[in-house]
């Protein structure tokens, strides 16, 4: 089981910038795929981006392609979300995620995660 923290979510203009953390802590978290989800008010929880266990492979959805970016730190136990040109569209609370050797192609959907954080909301002002 791997514990997640997620930070870095606030208020931020349409247009601006903001970096989201996730700490993970447990073991073989090296073996652990990680990823990003949100939900919007009234709306279910839609993928964002994933990072692959396996050679640092990406994936995202179309809607933040270009704009978002993941990344994994070296010792594999931050997981950050880089999004920029954030539009009001992007509000939600936004999620990290991790599932076992889970290949990133699979990740599209919220089921089948192994374990998730609780949470952290970005509101973009238009």
């Amino acid at each position: 089981q791997v514990q997640l923290v997620e930070s870095g979510g606030g208020l931020v203009q349409a247009g601006g910038s903001v970096r989201l953390s996730c700490a993970a802590s447990g073991r073989l978290l090296r073996m652990y795929s990680m990823g990003w989800f949100r939900q919007a008010p009234g709306k279910e929880r839609e993928f964002v981006a994933a990072f692959s266990w396996i050679g640092g492979a990406t994936n995202y959805a179309d809607s933040v392609k270009g704009r978002f970016t993941i990344s994994r730190d070296n010792a594999g136990n931050t997981v950050y979300l880089q999004m920029n040109s954030l539009k009001p569209e992007d509000t939600a609370v936004y999620y990290c995620a991790a599932g076992y050797q889970k290949i990133i192609a699979s990740m599209t959907s919220p089921e089948g995660m192994d374990d998730w954080g609780r949470g952290t909301l970005v509101t973009v002002s238009s």
